[in-house]
């Protein structure tokens, strides 16, 4: 397994022989529901790949609806016959841009890539009453290695009724807080708890990028915790999980050594 950081929610996942492009945001600017005066934010360094200088790409992973996960003006400029599996509202995105090979899973729905892969949808954020968005756990059906993804607030209680434990999880671990909302993000004590649960051998953090946002949301928005605190939570917990922080563009590979 190699996964490469892209910034923000954006990877590409190496799992089984398969590269996967994850919530790609490629192209700047990135606008939140088309209101410029909302939320726009930009990369503060050119991003690692663009949509034409991407490694070929065997399928697409979107996780949520939202602008940040679902970035249309980068998924307009990519290639819109491969494949993608998404959550029901980014699906729709999906189709009404023209993609022509979509698969739209909703909590613990599988589906099987090319008979090798195994992706499972998880419960994810519930964006707004009644909309849950997706994580996902990702398997070789070869190796056995797994792989969790959740790039907001996973609700710890279903997740570990499914989920026994994992090789890598991929989650924040800088919170964030909205007025009226509370927080959506999840922050280095619940991500702790995360650990906790699916106790993975390593744990990337996600959700977090060099960028400089505008707009009324990004003034209201509070974060929580940081990286180093996480750090330092995960030390004292005596957990087995190593923390992984790869750069921006930077590709990592994790090497199977169960026996």
């Amino acid at each position: 397994m190699k996964l490469t950081r892209i910034d923000l929610n954006s990877w590409i996942f190496h799992i089984a022989g398969q590269t996967i492009l994850v919530d790609p945001w490629l192209v700047d600017p990135l606008v939140f529901y088309g209101q410029p005066w909302l939320f726009t934010a930009y990369h503060n360094t050119p991003v690692a790949f663009t949509p034409s200088t991407l490694p070929p790409i065997d399928l697409i992973l979107i996780s949520q609806g939202l602008d940040d996960h679902c970035h249309r003006p980068t998924l307009k400029l990519l290639d819109r016959t491969i494949p993608a599996i998404a959550s029901p509202t980014a699906a729709k995105v999906l189709s009404s841009l023209g993609y022509t090979n979509i698969t739209s899973l909703t909590n613990w729905q599988e589906s099987k890539f090319k008979e090798i892969l195994q992706i499972t949808a998880v419960p994810g954020a519930e964006i707004q009453p009644g909309q849950e968005e997706n994580g996902y756990l990702l398997k070789d059906l070869n190796s056995g290695e797994t792989l969790y993804y959740e790039p907001h607030l996973p609700p710890l209680e279903k997740v570990k009724q499914k989920i026994d434990t994992v090789d890598v999880a991929i989650a924040p671990v800088i919170g964030q807080i909205f007025p009226f909302l509370g927080q959506i993000i999840i922050g280095p004590s619940e991500a702790l708890k995360l650990a906790q649960t699916l106790k993975p051998r390593f744990f990337l953090p996600t959700t977090a990028g060099d960028i400089r946002a505008t707009g009324i949301l990004p003034m209201l928005v509070r974060s929580v915790g940081s990286i180093t605190e996480f750090r330092d939570l995960l030390a004292k917990s005596e957990l087995a999980t190593q923390l992984l922080e790869p750069e921006p563009g930077q590709t990592l590979e994790i090497l199977d050594f169960r026996f």
